[in-house]
């Protein structure tokens, strides 16, 4: 009887270790798909703020020297390649911000025909970058605390995937944009 009390808890113990093994392999493989999914949405906004920016640099509402300076931050952030992307972006925010910033720029912007529409893309436009890029970076910094525990370096229940990288900008919106 004691033979078969044993077996049965060492039975036991072996299907819960598997239950809860296989519980952490499919929150790691969850945790995978949102960042991956956050990565997309991040891409898509930031393609997003270029294509609005290009798109206030060709609508001549603005002075020339503007005009060509943000149209070629903007043409630089969708071109770069992944290891440019970060710096590119960043530049495309700082020449956002010093043309935005300028003095009367959105009293000016909203007064020409189809000005306002515009402001109200690049508000939204700017807005998602930033909240897609905090939840990318809340998603890779759980993701990599699950990928670092030592269950999952023990039994590799992340295979081979590298930790993912967090995606550091400066997002900041112009002081014109904050201030809404």
């Amino acid at each position: 009887m004691t033979t078969s009390v044993i077996i049965l808890v060492v039975g036991v113990v072996l299907v819960l270790t598997a239950v809860y093994i296989s519980w952490r392999a499919g929150r790691l493989d969850r945790l995978h798909i949102r960042l991956e999914l956050a990565r997309e949405a991040l891409d898509v906004a930031l393609v997003r703020r270029a294509a609005v920016c290009l798109e206030l640099a060709a609508s001549r509402l603005l002075d020339p020297a503007t005009s060509l300076v943000l149209a070629s931050a903007a043409h630089e952030a969708r071109t770069a390649g992944p290891d440019q992307r970060e710096h590119a972006e960043s530049d495309l925010s700082r020449t956002l911000r010093a043309a935005v910033d300028q003095e009367r720029f959105r009293e000016k912007l909203s007064e020409a025909p189809g000005g306002a529409g515009l402001l109200d893309e690049l508000d939204t436009a700017v807005a998602k970058v930033v909240y897609s890029r905090r939840f990318y970076n809340n998603a890779v910094g759980v993701t990599r605390t699950a990928q670092r525990r030592w269950l999952a370096r023990t039994l590799r229940l992340a295979g081979y995937t590298e930790y993912p990288s967090f995606f550091e900008i400066d997002d900041v919106p112009p002081l014109t944009m904050a201030a809404e």
